[in-house]
């Protein structure tokens, strides 16, 4: 089989790439180039600090495999169809996702498109993620399921795919612990065995990121009393508590953004909770589009644990409601549903209650 294996210059990457070489494939390295170099978005932080120094190992991991590499430039279409919306909905005081974003349009949408496009011959794309991928021959589909390590399973960034691109994709590491996927690298001499593992979002100043001004407001409680003033609503998120600087007798978390009156509202933790959220934007990946209500468990937070919820599905939304109350749901976050290991579906929060 001829395999396109999307590199980065990590280590889940660079045993995939020979994991599939080794099973008898064709395998093509292939890397998305993100960023421009000059142009400061999330992107400078998805494969580390130097990026000379990713390609170059992405570079020597095919070298190295003895297979071909090519670097497909998508950072104009980046910086427009990803970085564009992220900077508009956090100005607007909502979270969203980059990383859901980038996977659904960049990473599993135009990469392997363009990679076709310029040529490339491939049968199926594979990455490093954490993730399993099988056909269940009982319901027809293909089953997005969870990473066998809960603690690398990357399902929650990957509920946007459809069942046209799941039928060509390929996780070969979803089965595997992340030790032994570093095991592996190490006793098959992979040049970034070593490597320490990137993250995928900006860690720096938002304002300075946004290339905009500060812009004062007030920090409220929900009665309208101003306890604090702030420099920009982009620099807080709901369930926020530290940064606040407010003297209080109890802790403060971010309750809400109002966008419109450029306040910060904050209240104890007990104000956190919430009872169920509502969520658009729908994908459903093991169900086809559900019209009566049904348990599932649902995940707000990439790094949150799934809880119990009863889904009720209207119009072209859903209402999520939690078996028991749940703190600190953002907008524009997304909200991912299993069925055990199975991702049903997901959508995007517009809000909670």
């Amino acid at each position: 089989m001829n395999i396109l294996v999307g590199v980065s210059g990590g280590v889940d990457s660079a045993c995939v790439l020979n994991i599939l070489k080794s099973q008898g494939h064709s395998v093509i390295g292939a890397m998305m180039k993100i960023y421009d170099g000059e142009i400061k978005t999330i992107a400078n932080s998805c494969y580390g600090t130097n990026k000379k120094k990713e390609i170059e190992d992405a570079i020597a991991v095919c070298k190295a495999a003895d297979v071909p590499f090519h670097l497909i430039d998508l950072s104009g279409e980046f910086n427009e169809i990803v970085f564009s919306k992220f900077k508009e909905l956090y100005l607007n005081g909502l979270t969203p996702n980059p990383c859901v974003m980038c996977n659904k349009f960049i990473k599993f949408g135009l990469f392997p498109k363009t990679a076709k496009n310029i040529g490339l011959e491939f049968d199926k794309f594979a990455t490093g993620h954490y993730a399993r991928n099988e056909f269940s021959e009982k319901t027809g589909r293909h089953e997005l399921k969870k990473g066998v390590n809960p603690k690398k399973d990357q399902t929650y960034f990957l509920y946007k795919l459809s069942q046209d691109e799941l039928k060509n994709i390929l996780f070969p590491l979803g089965a595997m612990q992340k030790e032994d996927v570093r095991k592996y690298a190490f006793e098959n001499n992979i040049p970034v065995a070593q490597k320490i593992d990137s993250q995928d979002f900006y860690k720096g100043d938002y304002s300075d990121l946004f290339d905009c001004d500060d812009i004062k407001g007030n920090i409220t409680d929900r009665k309208g009393n101003i306890l604090g003033h702030h420099n920009g609503i982009w620099n807080y998120t709901i369930g926020q508590r530290k940064g606040l600087k407010i003297a209080y007798s109890e802790p403060l978390y971010v309750l809400e953004i109002d966008k419109t009156t450029n306040t910060v509202i904050v209240g104890v933790k007990n104000e956190t909770y919430n009872k169920y959220l509502i969520a658009n934007d729908l994908n459903w990946v093991a169900l086809d589009n559900p019209t009566k209500p049904f348990e599932a468990t649902a995940k707000i937070r990439s790094a949150s644990n799934p809880v119990d919820v009863v889904v009720y599905p209207f119009e072209d939304k859903i209402k999520v409601e939690f078996k028991n109350e749940i703190s600190s749901i953002a907008p524009a976050q997304a909200v991912v549903l299993y069925q055990d290991d199975v991702v049903l579906g997901g959508g995007t929060i517009i809000g909670a209650k």
